[in-house]
């Protein structure tokens, strides 16, 4: 795991900046605290930060082939390597190093941009071909690491993180207000924009290639399978596969010449990579678990069960709401971009902790969306079902005026009943995207002061033209769609949060080759009646503790709408109120007020919503207004206090 940037000039007359290229490059120290590494030729430069995981003592970058031709920049891991390297040693090629990049130097010589279709693991990579006078970006399949990039005027330049081609000047902050309404939707940007105007991520599963005569080319080298299969298939025979498929990635992912540990949340996805991971391994496995002091959104308990099963080396952490707002911003400066998910913070926490033992850890990310395992996807599976039920015995005319009268039941009742299939419309963009959307279209309309904004763009475009173009009944396209989507959000997150903390995250649940005859498999085996992860459930059911195994989701609920209606509650004055974030004219200012009053008054749970807004006012402050993380929320502690 580590930090790379590069740039090549568009004017190969115009050489490289290297005190630039070294700015660009030590923005990203916390990446790789173990080494650097730059290399400069003409209008090319290339740099990187080593946290040092295979072949500590060499694996040195930017690394070249045997005779200089070819030179990379890497972060990742490439689980296959081993593998791979024998037949590239019997094609001439001369290996001087242990190291996973070496294999993607010698695999590019022979097989160009398609090198990336042979490699199993995590990565982003760049590669200058100096005979070819061409650039090659990469990223993995599912965008487990991340990869940025802007092309200017002058240059194309490149990052692991956007703070570092912010830190090199080729891109002046700014906010890209276009991406609002999707932001306040679904919580993150699903296509290749960013917060920032001009800075691009590059997507899962895609190469990008510049050359002077080609311009920039890019190229989806991977996607998920195209149909689904396992029609015969018996849940005792997919459960045995799971298991099979499962126990040899995690094998793979225990690749390391340094410490290694687990992130351990109580949950099914981890207890299962834990009791796995146990097995395979002499000496008692690390694990590590963070949780808050409210017993409510406690799930230590569980962990700690866990932990005992499997005879770990347990630790912990627990998180007062002061660290917890104290760390935002500093955090939000390492995301680069408002954090969507209260989780991230505790993540960070654990991370810290995690880092004092170990250099990689092992995460459970990705389970949910390949075996079905949130509540979402059983309460739109039911909705579904239940609305075809109900159009089709009930008149057009009954189902309006019942659905006019559900606004009359108490509160809390008509809450729930107008997010089901008696308020809501049958298809994707109600039932799975606006039903859980945290700022509904409704809502927005009357939030945000420029209405073109909402009419220019629709905030579900990504995920139903994922969902519309997967295989299978709506389960497989809701797994298909947030896989592409959702779920490369998270991955961003797991990346930044514990890269903050100098450490590699691993996620098994991954491995492409697993998510693909994951994803074949009909929905009816992942979602059974009521119980989410029905196949993984009873791939593990022998390993794993009963407790954990019967146990209901939680998912880490951060009480933060209970803190922003108490002791918090300064933090909605000053960044939601406030005039200078009023000020910015993104929002209605008589809609931002009813949102906080309805909040404190009790009303309405806009804990969520509030905590949006709030990270998108501390993320303008920082990255646009230019203050300085470490003082930002110094003021507004004291009137928390």
């Amino acid at each position: 795991m580590c930090g790379i940037v590069g740039t090549v000039g568009l004017n190969p007359l115009e050489p490289v900046d290297e005190a630039r290229l070294k700015i660009m490059r030590d923005v990203l120290r916390h990446r790789g605290p173990d080494g650097e590494g730059l290399w400069t030729e003409g209008h090319v430069g290339l740099g990187f930060r080593r946290l040092a995981i295979i072949d500590v003592a060499g694996g040195a970058q930017p690394m070249p082939n045997e005779d200089g031709s070819v030179w990379v920049v890497f972060n990742g891991e490439i689980y296959n390597h081993a593998k791979l390297r024998p037949w590239l040693e019997a094609r001439g090629h001369r290996y001087r190093t242990r190291s996973d990049t070496e294999t993607i130097v010698h695999l590019y010589e022979e097989e160009g941009e398609r090198c990336v279709e042979r490699l199993q693991g995590m990565f982003a990579f760049a590669v200058w071909d100096r005979p070819r006078r061409r650039l090659l970006l990469a990223r993995d399949r599912l965008g487990i690491k991340p990869l940025y990039y802007a092309l200017t005027d002058r240059e194309l330049v490149f990052a692991s993180e956007i703070k570092a081609i912010l830190a090199g000047g080729a891109v002046t902050p700014a906010l890209n207000r276009a991406i609002v309404p999707e932001f306040l939707a679904n919580r993150f940007v699903a296509g290749s924009e960013t917060f920032f105007r001009g800075v691009t991520k590059l997507l899962p599963g895609r190469t990008l290639t510049w050359s002077a005569d080609e311009g920039v080319r890019e190229r989806r080298y991977w996607s998920l399978p195209a149909e689904v299969d396992g029609a015969d298939m018996t849940p005792v025979q997919a459960a045995g596969r799971v298991r099979a498929d499962l126990e040899a990635v995690v094998r793979s992912h225990l690749m390391s010449d340094v410490p290694l540990g687990l992130f351990l949340s109580g949950g099914l996805d981890s207890s299962a990579l834990a009791a796995l991971m146990s097995r395979m391994v002499r000496a008692p496995i690390r694990t590590f678990s963070v949780g808050l002091p409210d017993t409510d959104s406690n799930e230590l308990g569980y962990a700690r069960l866990v932990a005992r099963a499997v005879r770990s080396v347990h630790r912990e952490v627990v998180v007062t709401a002061s660290e917890f707002f104290d760390a935002l911003p500093r955090l939000i400066r390492h995301e680069d971009e408002p954090i969507a998910f209260t989780s991230s913070v505790p993540l960070y926490f654990v991370s810290r902790l995690a880092a004092e033992d170990v250099k990689v850890v092992l995460t459970g990310e990705g389970a949910d969306e390949l075996f079905l395992g949130y509540h979402r996807y059983r309460i739109t599976h039911w909705n579904d079902r239940l609305g075809r039920v109900y159009e089709r015995l009930a008149p057009s005319g009954l189902r309006r005026t019942i659905g006019r009268s559900l606004s009359r039941l108490p509160r809390r009742l008509g809450r729930y009943a107008t997010r089901t299939f008696l308020g809501l419309e049958t298809g994707p963009r109600q039932l799975f995207c606006e039903n859980f959307a945290v700022f509904p279209t409704a809502l927005q309309q009357d939030l945000l002061a420029d209405p073109d904004l909402l009419a220019a763009r629709d905030p579900y475009q990504a995920a139903l033209e994922r969902y519309a173009a997967a295989p299978g009944g709506h389960l497989d396209r809701m797994s298909h769609a947030d896989l592409q989507t959702y779920l490369v959000e998270l991955l961003m997150k797991q990346d930044q949060m514990s890269m903050a903390a100098s450490i590699e995250s691993r996620v098994p649940f991954l491995d492409h080759e697993l998510v693909e005859r994951v994803a074949v498999m009909p929905g009816r085996l992942k979602l059974r009646g009521w119980q989410t992860k029905a196949v993984l459930r009873a791939a593990i059911q022998d390993v794993v503790p009963r407790a954990i195994l019967a146990r209901r989701k939680m998912g880490f609920p951060v009480p933060v709408g209970r803190w922003l209606r108490g002791p918090f509650r300064p933090l909605v004055d000053e960044l939601v109120l406030g005039p200078r974030a009023l000020g910015r004219g993104l929002f209605d200012r008589s809609a931002l007020r009813r949102l906080a009053e309805s909040h404190r008054a009790g009303l309405a749970d806009h804990g969520d919503r509030l905590w949006l807004l709030i990270n998108l006012e501390l993320w303008q402050r920082m990255f646009l207004d230019g203050e300085d993380a470490g003082g930002l929320m110094d003021g507004l502690e004291a009137s928390c206090a």
